[in-house]
């Protein structure tokens, strides 16, 4: 079996330099391929073939170039890259921001009920009880407040809007899966473009959040159900999905699915997760199905 040893790095920052691929090259060289590195964005990304998978011992070399130039260094199957169903988390992922910390920013609980979410994040605390408590926290603030908040601080991440419009361009299945709320994923799926969504649903009475959600509560299991569930629906084999997330309840989605990525993403999920992106943006999703530059939408 053949593989591929993906770099992609910032655009905004230090490119790929002549030098700089050639010592990657120098150190898989016991692994190489034949064939001339390929260039999918000039200074951007490139692919690297492999005869082979490098040996467990032979990694920390590949990482000690790449963490000290900033580079994103993945080894991915050659074969089956590019995937017919993108899942993706939303916050902190899809968009820069986890919303129930913008809405407790409203209650004056922000501090609180980050401090949580971080801990949930990290596989620290039972999501669903996490989600609970912090809901709670939220009760009596005004229904205006979920407009506000979306309107002036939820952004997109940068490389979103393409990363969906591409793979939908392609004739891919997209679908934005999230243990937040209906409020913002129904928003955030149309700016972004996404052909599904799911999420929680926050529970409103007389224009106020009434401090809970609606049951059941969508988690860990509830998104691995909605890649099993969506690619069934499309038959799209489970090899030819990728997912994308930062938290522990993004797990079991990445593991299932062809290719999971952990996007600057919590140390544990990085450290299960098959694919890590830290530094890229999120057309790095393209880049790692080797998807050049030129084909992005525009």
């Amino acid at each position: 079996m053949k593989f591929v040893l993906s770099l992609i790095t910032n655009p905004s920052k230090e490119p790929i330099s002549p030098a700089l691929l050639d010592r990657f090259l120098h150190v898989v060289e016991p692994y190489r391929a034949a064939d001339a590195p390929s260039e999918l964005a000039p200074g951007e990304a490139y692919d690297i073939a492999l005869e082979e998978h490098p040996r467990p011992d032979f990694l920390p070399k590949i990482a000690e170039i790449a963490i000290h130039a900033r580079v994103d260094a993945n080894i991915v199957p050659a074969d089956n890259r590019r995937k017919k169903l993108l899942i993706a988390d939303m916050d902190s992922t899809i968009i820069e921001q986890e919303c129930i910390d913008e809405l407790a920013a409203f209650a004056g609980k922000r501090k609180e009920i980050s401090e949580i979410t971080g801990k949930a994040m990290r596989g620290e605390l039972d999501f669903e009880g996490a989600l609970t408590e912090r809901v709670a926290m939220l009760e009596g603030l005004s229904e205006s407040v979920l407009e506000e908040t979306f309107a002036k601080h939820i952004s997109l991440t940068p490389g979103a809007q393409t990363l969906v419009q591409t793979m939908n361009e392609r004739g891919a299945v997209t679908a934005l899966v999230s243990g937040g709320f209906t409020f913002f994923t129904s928003r955030v799926a149309q700016r972004a473009g996404f052909i599904h969504q799911q999420a929680n649903e926050l529970l409103i009475e007389n224009g106020k959040l009434t401090g809970k959600v609606k049951h059941p509560i969508l988690g860990q299991a509830a998104k691995l159900e909605a890649l099993e569930a969506i690619a069934a629906k499309h038959d799209v084999p489970l090899a030819e999905t990728i997912a994308v997330g930062d938290g522990a309840n993004d797990l079991a989605m990445m593991a299932r699915s062809g290719l999971g990525v952990a996007f600057r993403a919590k140390p544990a999920v990085a450290q299960s997760a098959e694919a890590r992106i830290t530094h890229g943006d999120l057309t790095a999703l393209l880049f790692l199905q080797g998807i050049p530059k030129s084909e992005f939408a525009a």
